[in-house]
């Protein structure tokens, strides 16, 4: 919890614009851990770009899951009902901090992604090792992330450690049990689900078979264009 002399005089707080996301006055690490506690905003607007453009269904359930997630958050920080740490903030979404919806959003997230790179990408094992790298790279700067945005609720003094800590207890749990709802359970429907007339007008798809989506991606956008130039340079002659 925070000091008596933390709640007595707080120190003059200063928000991000457009996010009210406020940090001490005059404090660098402040200000850029600020940004870090910004980074929930910018996956879900990552998701929604990719469900817009990709239209897959793994990535809508895995949205679906982050969805469901907040809303589990909702329901126990209004079952336990822990006032936050007294930070002298001037906004905050709810008065309630148990447990962190950042932590638990963000633990969620990185789990269910840990999950997602080391068992859902199987099928990629017999690579190179330089195409694994990139793996175990990523990992290590989302679980960077992670710490970063979990640390930056106590430092600004919006949550207390242990509402931090049960946060990232409550995602990492969520994380893994959807992961697996997903992978046993919604996977096999989805060649189904993807077949429905609703879902070939709206051009969802299912790549739940294809490892490595990008070079997929890549490879056959590079042989229809080839083709194409093929069929136009016949045409010009």
């Amino acid at each position: 919890m925070a000091s008596e002399e933390q709640c007595s005089a707080p120190p003059q707080w200063r928000s991000i614009s457009l996010t009210h996301v406020e940090y001490p006055t005059g404090d660098l690490t402040g200000q850029v851990l600020a940004f870090m506690s910004l980074v929930p905003i910018a996956v879900l607007v990552g998701f929604v770009t990719l469900i817009v453009f990709k239209r897959e269904l793994h990535t809508i359930s895995f949205f679906g899951g982050l969805i469901m997630n907040e809303g589990l958050n909702w329901l126990l920080k209004h079952i336990l009902q822990e006032p936050r740490p007294c930070g002298g903030h001037s906004s905050v979404t709810t008065e309630y901090g148990m447990p962190s919806s950042h932590s638990q959003f963000i633990w969620f997230f990185v789990v269910y992604f840990f999950l997602f790179l080391y068992l859902r990408m199987h099928q990629t094992n017999n690579a190179r090792c330089v195409e694994l790298l990139w793996r175990h790279i990523l990992s290590i700067v989302l679980l960077a992330v992670a710490l970063c945005v979990s640390y930056s609720r106590v430092y600004l003094l919006y949550h207390t450690w242990s509402q931090v800590v049960y946060g990232a207890v409550a995602g990492l749990m969520m994380g893994v049990i959807w992961f697996f709802i997903t992978q046993e359970v919604f996977t096999p429907l989805f060649p189904k689900i993807a077949a429905w007339p609703l879902a070939e007008f709206f051009l969802v798809r299912d790549t739940s078979l294809i490892p490595n989506i990008l070079w997929f991606e890549y490879t056959v956008t590079r042989s229809e264009a080839r083709n194409r130039q093929r069929k136009l340079g016949t045409k010009l002659q």
